[in-house]
């Protein structure tokens, strides 16, 4: 019997009938609502109860100044004055002398004449004691030219 047999016959469902149970379906939705109702009632009881047992006060608002300002750091107003008084204090102390530690006998020279100290001296190699600077340890340097 195939289905090119000439006979035209009407289908009398035209959906199908033996795999789809309308009880299961229909049990199925009542069981999935009751389940939605039920988180729902108990969400709502959890809620309630800890909104009784802890308080949080009345809402905060923000056009009353009712909090406490926290000690420690506050935000720059003025950033770019801040940073050019930062710098010109910074440079002052690069480019002046003073004592660092006056038990110790520790100055601050400006910063110019550190470098032309250190030029002038040069600096230590790595290894060698302030004493025993003129002669090299490594065989690749040439000595230094007031040595001899």
């Amino acid at each position: 019997m195939d289905g090119n047999s000439g006979r035209a016959e009407e289908p009398k469902h035209t959906h199908e009938t033996r795999d789809a149970n309308i009880r299961n379906l229909i049990i199925f939705a009542i069981c999935l609502a009751l389940m939605v109702i039920t988180g729902l009632v108990v969400s709502r009881g959890v809620f309630q109860h800890y909104a009784s047992s802890q308080g949080l006060g009345p809402p905060a608002s923000p056009f009353e100044n009712v909090r406490t300002l926290p000690s420690g750091p506050r935000l720059q107003v003025t950033a770019p004055q801040d940073l050019k008084q930062y710098e010109a204090a910074q440079d002052e102390i690069l480019k002046s002398s003073g004592w660092v530690d006056r038990q110790a006998g520790i100055v601050r020279i400006p910063i110019d004449r550190a470098m032309d100290i250190l030029l002038q001296k040069g600096l230590p190699l790595r290894g060698t004691t302030p004493e025993k600077q003129g002669a090299p340890k490594s065989p690749g340097k040439p000595p230094s030219a007031g040595k001899t």
